[in-house]
């Protein structure tokens, strides 16, 4: 029955306005409950009219119990207390035999919890009491989560506190009514957020644990004494409180060495201790009074005596306690001391047959991994080893930092220790565990402030300055009146002539080619390189045998040369290489060394790498994601710690040195040779630590002191069937794809020579972790005690004697790009429009080609000159980050896609101008940079205020897209090619205002053109790469000196966009599970397809497709949990994410597999 209705229809009757409708419950003289509803109306002269609805049925027995308990509690009188123990004994019968009757009373409509809380709070007689507390007891037992939090909610939580502590305060207390407070305490304080404050407030804490010091002996008691102390301690106020009351040394008394009694009672005291010592100050007590040798020794007794394995999580709980007395410095030279890393290194060692004790293993590598002493990174510094003079010095910044660092200043390590800030942070993190989870709910780096977030076209220069960018437009007032549409003029490029030529080296794998890791850096008088032009190049044809080929590794090598001559006497030489050009239409040796002469190094690199030279073919199969092995980061920790346990066993041998190139090691032909001194390489030192396993460390970008992350150096004199280990110490990110199946890529020159020129997808034992190198605050940015990661990776070479380099990802060097550019031109059709000029010089000296591609005008007619000149624009651009390799190979696969025959590419051609620069920082990638240029700047941080002198690339490109504004040519698409390095997919980052304010969870009413989703929405329905979920198009406070937001906001292209294709590989469509490579190509070809969907200003894309909020991806490293995935990776391996792999029908195609 509609009760407000009959009420609203009553009150309208009487002409008044229905007020309020409450509701009452009672029990009349007959059992029944009566429900009372009350009608309350007004009039507006203040008339008010109350109308009782009373309904009635027949109350349950439970109910009638409670109805007479809360007249009891209304008036209590001494003379009562014989019936209240009545009722309440026959309340709690009830509930202990009807599963209906805890339900009527735990309900939150009953009333029930408030009545017997009542009757709690208001007895003074001990029976009632007890039934009281044995009602609650059933009630909060079976299916406790819901009643308990009802419990919590009415105030339940105090009055057991109370209760407790005015029952002390009267010995001798009852032993039953303890034990059922006690009881009840430890199932309502995991569920009341605020159970270590009422317990601190009400002065329970201390009543709590002189229990337990009295009650030593008492099992029955102690236990769930003890489980109300752990939940007390898990309040960092409360356990620094609890250890000033000597709750550590009783914990002390309770636990002990191996025993098969009261297993239940030590696990609970192990569990209360380790809560006792996440405060720093009961840590240091325990440390100061020796105990941490105690819990090891325990620890050592309990390992051995369970030979079962049954009692796993007491040894857990032991190693728990270690764990955190481990977190302060104190406590860490204690453990040290006391032999720990040699007790728990060979406990784990004996653990690792049995996976069940893998929470063993884990806890202890983490103990080990934090108490191992940190090293010195094995350098002079960390700036590069590379210098590279500036126009001038910044005012601020961290270059600026750099330059003004003192003499003598040690920037590799701090004098603190390594750690000190572990112990304030655990603390921290403790008592502020709640406001850290919600803070991370909000990202305070979403802008909110729509006034910055509106479009601003900004006139920064003049736009007589401006007019010099329109000799890059020349499309837009040239008349081709002279021009020959029959004919292709040939195209040369303009940075091959007038630069001087430098000795360049091929590498070989020739035994006769050992000296050539140890020429230096400048021309030598004696025993000088031959100058190319000194150099012929023989192919081999199709019809040499596999003999000749595998012989052929002797005549990469400058044939009969000593010192640079001949045998003969002449200065001719022969270099043999494989004749693939008919697989490689873009590839020529000849021509890539012709362009290595004009490519300008800060090193002045003489050597050129066999792969860029050579060539690499694409794979005809798809590689497979790598499956990770199970316990493979834990077993390459272990071998770590090896070090410090047997350091007799470490070479420490340095093999490879561009610090000390004047005095390499002493080769004793048992020793890799390593070599890195070739355009685009990247490595700075090897130390071979054990006979087959090196160190490596990366160079630092040039003025800068970190960033390492690119790698690409050769590797020689190995032999064949033996398992190198190689590992990358010096790694800043915390977590990385190689930790979810990415690989190293490896390029044999044997294999190339026999016919398999290819860059492969290798290694085994493949994870990332963090070491024990210590960063410096200088190069962390400010914070202490970090350390860096090391990349680990196990290779298998085929050949002896052979060459092979490796690299982070597939190489494209600025000589490559130029080599492409100039085939290409070479290769187009009098239909094509190409035109290359040089946007600027960079501050090493090279120039940075501006491509314009369109379709020729169909004649030099008025009409069509006038549709050649209103072509919308489409600017591209690739490579600001020299690591992002695979943006330049996307680039060319654009390049030659626009550049070709087909009919999607003509139609382009005759729709838009494309105003393209391939490589934006030039300088980068020439000096094996990862991410700055020349200035130790990350030039995508610079598109809001570029500096001419610093930042060339970026000024004079925001320059032309400012001219094509300021003459009403702004593009239509602005997109920046990158590559990520943790994410999957190839996806797409725009700017909507909208969904900006959306994501910061505020309010907006702005109608804003959907458009900008557009292109987004058809890749992702046409590319299988593609990840429209992946994308984001909300606008970042860092993220606001950025190519995309610049050109966005102050340019004022709706569609600007940052295109991110992945490093490692894809977990969606066809090319799922599989290494990427060719869907780099499909990508781009439906990307520059689709842009002729985009003309319109609306699009189909509906609001409900719009994705609500940004892809969360956690990849921290950085907590010391042990159920942390940097340290228990093998344990989730449902985390580890698939890659896609080369698609078969591209790979006769010049470009990546």
């Amino acid at each position: 029955m509609n009760v407000v209705a009959v009420c609203n229809a009553a009150a309208r009757d009487a002409g008044l306005a229905l007020t309020s409708v409450s509701l009452k419950v009672r029990v009349n003289n007959k059992n029944n409950v009566e429900l009372m509803f009350v009608c309350v109306a007004s009039s507006k002269q203040g008339f008010q009219m109350e109308k009782v609805s009373r309904f009635s049925r027949v109350a349950s027995r439970v109910l009638i119990l409670l109805n007479q308990l809360e007249k009891l509690n209304e008036e209590p009188k001494v003379s009562d207390y014989e019936s209240l123990r009545q009722v309440t004994g026959k309340i709690l019968h009830l509930i202990q035999t009807q599963e209906k009757t805890r339900k009527e009373v735990g309900s939150k409509g009953s009333g029930g919890m408030e009545i017997i809380l009542s009757s709690l709070e208001n007895t003074r007689d001990l029976q009632t009491t007890l039934n009281v507390l044995g009602i609650l007891n059933e009630l909060l037992t079976v299916g406790g989560g819901r009643r308990t939090g009802l419990f919590v909610s009415k105030g339940g939580t105090a009055v057991l506190l109370q209760l407790l502590v005015s029952s002390s305060r009267c010995p001798p207390a009852s032993e039953e009514l303890i034990l059922l407070i006690h009881s009840l305490l430890v199932k309502v304080g995991p569920k009341d957020r605020k159970f270590g404050v009422k317990a601190r407030l009400n002065g329970a804490l201390n009543v709590t644990l002189n229990l337990v010091k009295q009650n030593l002996h008492n099992y029955k008691l102690l236990l769930p004494s003890l489980q109300v102390l752990r939940v007390y301690a898990g309040n960092l106020v409360n356990a620094v409180s609890l250890g000033k009351s000597g709750a550590l040394e009783v914990m002390f008394e309770i636990i002990g060495p191996f025993s098969k009694k009261n297993t239940t009672l030590l696990k609970v005291a192990l569990d209360t201790l380790a809560a006792l010592l996440k405060s720093g100050m009961n840590a240091r007590r325990v440390v100061d009074r020796g105990l941490l040798s105690t819990l090891l020794t325990i620890y050592q007794d309990w390992h051995r005596n369970d030979t079962r394995h049954r009692h796993v999580v007491i040894r857990k709980s032991i190693l728990g306690c270690i764990k955190n007395l481990t977190n302060i410095k104190l406590g860490r030279k204690a453990f040290i001391d006391a032999n720990g890393m040699r007790i728990l290194y060979n406990t784990s060692t004996e653990c690792l047959p049995v996976r069940t004790l893998d929470p063993l293993v884990n806890t202890s590598s983490l103990i080990m991994r934090k108490c191992f002493p940190k090293n010195r990174l094995p350098l002079p510094t960390i700036k590069s080893v590379f210098q590279h003079p500036l126009p001038y010095i910044p005012a601020a910044g961290a270059v600026a930092q750099l330059y003004n660092l003192p003499p003598g200043v040690d920037d590799v390590v701090d004098e603190s220790d390594e750690n000190e800030s572990t112990e304030v942070d655990t603390e921290n993190e403790t008592e502020n565990e709640e406001d850290e989870t919600d803070h991370k709910m909000l990202n305070d780096d979403i802008e909110t402030d729509i006034n910055k977030l509106r479009p601003t076209e900004v006139n920064s220069r003049p736009f007589e300055e401006l007019r010099v960018y329109e000799r890059f437009c020349q499309e837009f007032t040239e008349t081709f009146e002279d021009i020959d549409y029959e004919d292709s003029p040939a195209f040369i490029p303009s940075n091959i002539s007038n630069n001087r030529h430098r000795p360049i080296f091929i590498p070989t794998a020739s035994p006769s080619s050992k000296t050539h890791n140890k020429l230096p850096l400048q021309d030598e008088p004696d025993g000088a390189p031959l100058e190319l032009n000194g150099i012929s190049l023989s192919k081999f044809s199709e019809s040499s045998s596999e003999g000749d080929l595998v012989s052929s590794l002797g005549h990469l090598a400058l044939d009969g040369v000593t010192n640079g001559v001949c045998e003969d006497g002449g200065e001719q030489a022969v270099l043999v290489v494989p004749d693939t050009a008919a697989l490689l239409p873009l590839h020529d040796p000849d021509v890539y060394l012709e362009m290595m002469k004009g490519t300008r190094s800060v090193p002045g690199y003489t050597e050129v790498a066999y792969p860029d030279y050579f060539g690499h073919v694409a794979l005809n199969l798809r590689e497979p994601i790598m499956e990770r092995v199970y316990g493979v980061q834990r077993t390459k920790i272990f071998q770590d710690i090896e070090r410090l346990i047997h350091p007799g066993d470490i070479l420490d041998k340095v093999v490879y040195d561009l610090d000390n190139q004047c005095s390499p090691a002493i080769d004793n032909g048992e020793s890799l040779r390593f070599n890195s001194k070739f355009e685009s390489g990247n490595l700075r030192k090897a130390i071979q630590v054990r006979k087959f396993e090196y160190d490596l460390i990366l160079n630092s970008d040039i003025n800068s002191n970190h960033y390492h992350q690119w790698f690409y150096f050769e590797v020689g004199n190995m032999r064949p069937g033996v398992r190198y280990r190689f590992n990358i110490i010096n790694c800043e990110k915390s977590n990385s794809q190689f930790n979810y199946g990415m690989q190293v890529l490896m390029y044999s020159v044997q294999d190339a020579i026999n016919g398999s020129p290819h860059w492969l997808r290798t290694g085994s034992d493949i994870c990332y972790y963090k070491n024990h190198f210590s960063r410096s605050s200088i190069a962390a940015g400010g914070q202490k005690g970090k350390s860096y990661f090391t990349m680990t990776f196990t290779v298998t070479f085929q050949h002896k004697d052979d060459v092979c380099y490796f690299a982070y990802h597939y190489p494209y060097t600025f000589s490559m790009l130029k080599m492409h550019l100039h085939k290409l031109s070479a290769l187009r059709t009098a239909e094509i429009y190409l035109r290359q000029d040089d946007l600027c010089e960079t501050l090493g000296g090279n120039r940075c080609p501006l491509l314009t591609i369109t379709a020729m005008p169909e004649s030099s007619s008025d009409e069509h000159i006038s549709r050649f000149r209103s072509r919308p624009v489409i600017f591209l651009s690739a490579r600001v980050h020299p690591g992002e390799t695979n943006s330049s190979w996307v680039m060319k696969g654009t390049l030659e896609f626009l550049l070709g025959c087909s009919p999607q590419a003509q139609s382009l051609r005759e729709s838009y101008i494309f105003k393209i620069i391939p490589m934006l920082n030039p300088d980068g990638v020439i000096n094996g940079n990862h991410r700055c240029s020349l200035s130790g700047e990350d030039l995508n941080r610079q598109w809001q205020n570029p500096n001419a002198d610093l930042h060339p690339t970026i000024f004079h490109a925001k320059s032309l897209l400012q001219y094509l504004r300021a003459t009403g040519r702004t593009p239509l698409v602005f997109c920046d090619y990158h590559g990520h390095s943790r994410k999957k997919n190839v996806f797409m980052y725009g700017c909507s205002i909208k969904e900006t304010i959306w994501q910061s969870s505020s309010a907006c009413d702005l109608n804003e053109d959907l458009g900008y989703r557009t292109l987004p929405k058809l890749l992702s329905q046409t590319a299988p790469a593609f990840s429209l979920s992946s994308c984001s198009f909300v606008v970042e406070r860092s993220k606001e000196a950025t190519a995309r937001v610049v050109v966005w906001r102050e340019i004022g292209v709706q569609r600007s966009y940052t295109m991110e294709s992945t490093l490692c590989g894809c977990d969606q469509g066809k090319y799922k599970l599989h290494n990427h490579s060719s869907h780099l190509l499909d990508v781009e070809n439906d990307l520059i397809r689709n842009v002729s969907n985009i003309t319109s200003p609306t699009t189909y894309v509906l609001d409900e497709d719009e994705p609500a909020f940004l892809e969360e991806v956690d990849y921290s490293a950085e907590s010391e949990d042990e159920n942390d995935p940097d340290l228990e990776p093998d344990l989730q391996d449902s985390l580890a994410l698939p890659e896609p792999s080369s698609d078969s029908e591209l790979s006769g195609r010049d470009s990546l597999s």
